[in-house]
């Protein structure tokens, strides 16, 4: 700027992807042949295989393998890498039919314990807050 000063960051949440989600699947909506989609808590982690091939992956796909050092929802990836859901399920269900992650789906037949939820709830509403309030209980 003419004073010396930097203009203000015109996109202050980051760079977006200029490459429409549709090309970068090549049209497909679908993860696999099967039509099922991955859930958004399915945890992958990159194999040896993928960490080695890096260089030989779209740009895309080696952010995803790269961010799978340490393992990673689908829900986390789509946002730490902006990408839409979707596209990193698609690209997730590619690199996992390539040997470059490994998939984790959860358990879906796990029944769920609402004890669990109830003792979650009153162990945060036994935090207090800044004021050191405790929050009432319903």
């Amino acid at each position: 700027m003419a004073d010396g000063s930097t203009p203000p960051d015109p996109e202050p949440a980051g760079r977006v992807a200029a490459v429409r989600p549709f090309l970068v699947t090549a049209g497909r909506v679908a993860p696999s042949p099967s039509g099922r989609t991955m859930p958004v808590e399915t945890q992958v982690v990159a194999t040896a295989e993928g960490l080695a091939g890096l260089e030989r992956l779209s740009f895309e796909q080696h952010d995803i393998v790269a961010a799978c050092r340490i393992p990673q929802s689908i829900a986390e990836l789509a946002a730490r890498l902006r990408l839409h859901l979707n596209v990193v399920r698609v690209l997730a269900e590619d690199l996992r039919t390539a040997g470059q992650l490994t998939v984790h789906v959860p358990d879906t037949g796990v029944v769920h314990d609402a004890s669990v939820l109830r003792r979650l709830i009153d162990g945060l509403r036994a935090i207090p807050d800044s004021r050191g309030v405790l929050r009432d209980s319903d």
